[in-house]
């Protein structure tokens, strides 16, 4: 990846990779903008299956992201837990629907 990449990283995936109390990313810049893309990839590719699945169970909004949450979590979703609430996080906001609390933000 070039250091001329014109994909810009928004301000909470970079934060994703800040320890507490620091201010510098702890991986590289092509390394966050890897798993950045790779995390609003998956986050747009689920806004359809959130949809159908919405209207398949007939559940609330609230229900159908913390059931792609939880799937997310599991190690082979290629995401970690952090990730994961991003992911979560994005697809609410594409699909315009209101951000249940997650279990691990509670």
């Amino acid at each position: 990846m070039s250091e001329d990449n014109q994909i810009l990283v928004p301000d909470s995936f970079v934060a994703l990779f800040i320890a507490p109390g620091a201010y510098k990313p702890r991986e590289t810049r092509q390394h966050i903008s890897a798993r950045y893309e790779l995390c609003e990839d998956m986050a747009q590719m689920l806004t359809e299956h959130a949809q159908r699945k919405r209207f398949e169970l007939g559940v609330s909004e609230d229900v159908v992201l913390q059931r792609i949450h939880r799937g997310l979590r599991v190690q082979a979703s290629g995401v970690d837990e952090h990730e994961a609430g991003w992911v979560t996080r994005r697809l609410a906001e594409l699909l315009d629907w209101p951000m249940p609390a997650l279990p691990d933000e509670a």
